[in-house]
């Protein structure tokens, strides 16, 4: 029962969190993305947020999302890590990977489990990204989602 109401409290720290201003000069943008998954077959949608290079083109980018189908319900929140391989260009490559921690709720029952993902995108200078996300451990096996961060 702790672990739910910790999960809760979590869930909506990071809701907040997305919703909260930010001073101009702490350069985090926020952003939202949907998609689907398979492994559980779902549609998904969330938010995120994305900080400033922490070292050259490395950015932190965690993000919450919310699965509806295949008889389950996921949440999903997920530290990723993104490196921008190109920059300055109309359409820049990235990568990334991080951990998750996955809730599900299925047949009365739910569970909270660790994972991992590993991610592939492109990503707009107007904000706009495709991204293509591997799940290993107990993440969802394959996501392909569409977002766009705020400028």
């Amino acid at each position: 029962m702790r672990r739910i109401h910790a999960f809760w409290v979590c869930l909506a720290f990071s809701i907040l969190s997305l919703t909260a201003a930010d001073p101009a000069e702490a350069q985090v943008r926020k952003g939202i993305q949907g998609g689907m998954s398979i492994d559980p077959d779902q549609v998904f949608f969330g938010g995120h947020i994305e900080t400033s290079p922490l070292v050259d083109r490395l950015r932190f980018r965690p993000n919450v999302d919310v699965g509806l189908g295949d008889d389950v319900t996921t949440i999903g929140l997920n530290f990723d890590f993104t490196y921008m391989f190109t920059a300055g260009r109309p359409w820049n490559i990235y990568a990334g990977a991080g951990p998750a921690i996955n809730w599900l709720n299925f047949d009365d029952n739910s569970e909270m489990e660790g994972g991992f993902n590993i991610l592939l995108g492109a990503h707009q200078r107007d904000g706009l990204f495709f991204e293509l996300k591997i799940g290993a451990v107990d993440s969802p096996d394959l996501k392909f989602g569409v977002g766009f961060t705020f400028r």
